[in-house]
């Protein structure tokens, strides 16, 4: 078991406290800072896994992060506000996460790509069409766009979850995206097509604060200069608009 505190409120930062040889692993960047007694080690993990990595949206290399000669210390902050959520992989309670929801893991879990078997989600899931699967025995580190709500869902148990707000769920719950009944509904109610149905049993993990969203809801206040613009001002980038 790792030692690891999470501070920051919401900007989080997850600070672990690995032991003589214990290892974590994450993707490349992810790091923040560490003691120098904490040995890295880039790999690929195999092709086929590489290539799972990089459609689930993260980084083809994981760094691994070893302490050496005695305890170490070693943090990894959130890329977006939100929080940093800590879950037990254990065999046979697998967990299945958002596109760039993994942060770290302990050495010896398997971050692999999951794809929904519904041919439905495959094509109108959106964020939630690739995801990812952690799985093993050990501890790892998900980040969560926004504050976190939990929930436990029996067996049957349904909720539905407007696209993007879907962070992490138990393996052993399944996903469908069922389409929003009515016309009027479709075309003027603004929440879009379709919607995420999962069942239980299992937990449910959802964010309050979806990057796809917030990234959308910024966007009329963002103004990207027109080529002419950049060639009299002799540089390039955007502008925001407020008001």
């Amino acid at each position: 078991m790792i030692r690891y505190e999470i501070e920051g409120g919401n900007l989080p930062v997850v600070i672990c406290y690995p032991e003589e040889g214990q290892t974590l692993c994450t993707q490349s960047g992810a790091m923040s800072w560490m003691s120098p007694n904490m040995e890295m080690e880039t790999h690929a993990g195999g092709v086929g896994k590489a290539f799972g990595r990089m459609f689930s949206g993260e980084s083809i290399f994981l760094n691994e992060y070893t302490a050496r000669g005695g305890s170490g210390m070693i943090a990894f902050a959130s890329a977006f506000p939100g929080s940093i959520i800590p879950y037990q992989v254990t065999p046979g309670n697998s967990i299945v996460v958002q596109k760039r929801g993994f942060l770290a893991m302990e050495k010896g879990l398997d971050l692999s790509v999951f794809f929904q078997k519904r041919f439905g989600a495959g094509l109108f899931g959106g964020e939630g069409f690739i995801m990812q699967k952690v799985s093993g025995d050990g501890m790892v580190f998900l980040e969560i766009d926004g504050s976190c709500k939990m929930l436990e869902l029996k067996a049957g148990e349904s909720i539905l979850i407007d696209t993007g707000y879907l962070a992490a769920m138990s393996e052993s719950c399944s996903m469908e995206i069922q389409t929003v009944k009515g016309l009027k509904n479709k075309f003027f109610g603004g929440e879009g097509f379709f919607n995420t149905r999962v069942t239980g049993p299992g937990k449910v993990y959802l964010q309050s604060m979806p990057l796809c969203q917030t990234a959308q809801a910024l966007s009329p206040y963002l103004e990207i200069p027109s080529g002419d613009d950049d060639h009299h001002n002799g540089k390039g980038g955007f502008s925001i608009r407020l008001g």
